[in-house]
């Protein structure tokens, strides 16, 4: 990092954060949804834009995702190998396509990110049932460019993290005191784009697919 950027850095977390009260807003919606209608939502809304939604356990997802791989004819898979998915995948290797690690920095393997790259896996912070959507907050391990810049893209969803709306997200994991990242991405689907002449068209920015595995 640049001295420049550094100290640019520093000012920025230097200013102190406000306190920010969000119990009087009464714009917030509100639902007594339980964790069966939650998943039944999410998985509504997430089926309606063409994503994928397998509904697992800790038990049956990783044989879920290696079936999946076979029935696309994926021939290699991006994940990292230090979140608890990845090292599980990794534990499973013989069952599933190539697994290739992103563990050098993308200049030195863009080509064959760009062209060479069937398939990514990440991890999720959460999901909002209200939208259908997924929260992201890549980081060293699991970069942006996973969820991006791979056809197809797995996301392994938690249901004990699946909210009811973003509200809810944000309060019960406590954004506003440990502070937002650079990067926060909230999915809803494949990459779509709507640009020319108002006409849908899926994959255009990033994945053609979008694969949520529920656990």
């Amino acid at each position: 990092m640049s001295e420049a950027r550094s100290h640019i850095f520093q000012r920025l977390r230097a200013v102190p954060r406000p306190e920010v009260d969000t119990t009087g807003r009464d714009y917030i919606p509100i639902y007594q949804w339980d964790k069966a209608e939650r998943i039944k939502r999410f998985t509504e809304r997430m089926q309606a834009v063409r994503a994928e939604v397998h509904h697992c356990d800790r038990s049956s997802w990783l044989s879920k995702v290696a079936e999946l791989c076979r029935v696309k004819g994926l021939t290699n898979l991006l994940v990292s190998p230090t979140t608890e998915w990845g090292q599980a995948l990794y534990q499973q290797a013989e069952s599933l396509p190539s697994l290739t690690g992103y563990d050098q920095p993308i200049e030195a393997w863009k080509q064959e990110m760009f062209y060479g790259i069937d398939a990514s896996l990440t991890s999720t912070l959460g999901g909002i049932a209200e939208t259908g959507s997924l929260i992201l907050w890549p980081n060293s391990d699991e970069p942006r460019m996973m969820s991006l810049v791979p056809p197809v893209h797995f996301a392994i969803l938690d249901t004990e993290q699946l909210y009811t709306t973003f509200a809810e997200a944000v309060q019960a994991q406590d954004w506003l005191a440990q502070g937002m990242p650079t990067n926060a991405l909230l999915i809803s689907g494949p990459s779509k784009s709507a640009d020319i002449a108002q006409v849908l068209a899926y994959g255009v920015h990033g994945p053609k697919e979008l694969v949520v595995i529920l656990v």
